[in-house]
């Protein structure tokens, strides 16, 4: 395994919350991440300290290493962390995403094997499910598992892989003979190889790559859930978190464009004043506001949904990421504007801010994806 095999054991006795993570992001990452950013990496102290701080998964079980922190709670770190960083809190989205999907579909042996190590960030995950040819609509993908004796064997491509670069430990969807199933694949199996991806527009750090499977040997126990089972159930599970944690990090982005536009709007002078005594400016600043209010109602209640187990939660979900992703979008760009020219500057925090929420608007369902479904509440109650 690789060198967060040691990662520190998160602090229980302290609780992980909104105001610890907001803390956390003040300390290691605001500081930081113009520098990592520009190399497009995270660095591996940061990785570390993101374990010691008890911010892989928080989540899961308190005998697994977790806090089990209810999602209400979840989307106010994850806000947090977008708030310092979107690569960074895309690194939690996919590794939440493996982790919750093990905790939930995984049977003993996987739960033993991965849990534990999962929680304490020994163990990096990613997820794999989005191919060269295929994006939003995944039940066409192309990537195969086939039974070789006790193991399953898996071939294809898989792109645009987040924390690829880094991950230990892949989730993957392929095709069986049976439908799309779900697989835990180690990144030292046998046929694995990482193709890392640079050069995006935003996320800079995300350590994207191309996973190539070339006959991988994922081992007898690769299969997490009944084979058949992931299209239906797992992946509509975990793609509903990744959608949930992205919103909770879109309000992270209007509320870093917000702290930005008021700190500058209030030392830049023009014409003998303040900028902020400007109408525009101040109503630009107040559309961030409710903005960032309604946004952060709407993850709110996604949350407050799920923990309740209530069927509309994921319904209310694609409602917080497609209003949430917008207003980042909008936003970010707004503060570019206010900014001027110092806000296109490579490492200006505004331009990585604008940079980062129009990938938000394509990552985990196109803002056209979340339309199209969404369009469906609006006929629901008139359908009979």
């Amino acid at each position: 395994m690789p060198v967060t095999e040691a990662a520190p054991p998160a602090d229980l006795s302290a609780p992980v919350d909104r105001a610890s993570a907001g803390r956390f992001v003040d300390r290691e990452v605001v500081p930081r991440v113009a520098d990592y950013e520009r190399v497009g990496r995270i660095p591996e102290d940061l990785l570390a300290s993101v374990s010691a701080a008890g911010l892989w998964a928080p989540f899961l079980p308190v005998d697994t290493g977790g806090q089990g922190c209810d999602m209400l709670t979840l989307g106010a770190i994850h806000e947090e962390v977008g708030r310092g960083c979107s690569s960074l809190r895309s690194l939690l989205t996919v590794h939440t995403m493996v982790a919750w999907a093990v905790q939930r579909w995984g049977d003993d042996g996987q739960r033993a094997r991965w849990l534990t190590r999962l929680a304490s960030g020994a163990v990096l995950g990613a997820f794999c499910l989005t191919e060269p040819d295929v994006g939003s609509d995944a039940t066409h993908i192309s990537t195969s598992a086939v039974r070789r004796g006790e193991d399953w064997v898996l071939t294809g491509v898989k792109k645009w892989i987040t924390n690829g670069q880094r991950a230990d430990l892949f989730l993957v969807f392929a095709r069986t003979d049976r439908g799309i199933a779900a697989f835990l694949v180690p990144r030292d199996a046998p046929g694995v190889e990482v193709v890392p991806i640079h050069g995006m527009l935003g996320t800079r750090s995300s350590m994207l790559a191309e996973i190539r499977l070339r006959d991988a040997v994922a081992g007898p126990d690769a299969l997490l859930g009944p084979d058949g089972f992931a299209a239906g159930m797992v992946m509509t599970g975990v793609l509903d978190l990744g959608r949930y944690s992205v919103a909770a990090g879109c309000v992270g982005i209007v509320q870093a464009c917000l702290d930005a536009c008021a700190e500058h709007a209030t030392t830049r002078h023009v014409q003998g004043g303040p900028l902020r005594d400007l109408q525009l400016i101040r109503a630009r600043l107040t559309d961030m506001v409710t903005d960032l209010h309604a946004a952060r109602a709407l993850c709110e209640r996604a949350g407050g949904l799920k923990d309740a187990g209530a069927p509309d939660s994921l319904m209310a979900t694609f409602i917080a990421k497609y209003f949430a992703s917008q207003a980042a979008a909008r936003h970010a760009s707004a503060a570019v504007q206010i900014h001027g020219a110092a806000g296109c500057a490579e490492d200006a925090p505004t331009a990585r801010l604008y940079r980062d929420a129009k990938v938000m608007e394509i990552i985990e369902g196109s803002s056209e994806i979340q339309q199209i479904t969404i369009a469906d509440e609006a006929f629901r109650r008139v359908v009979r």
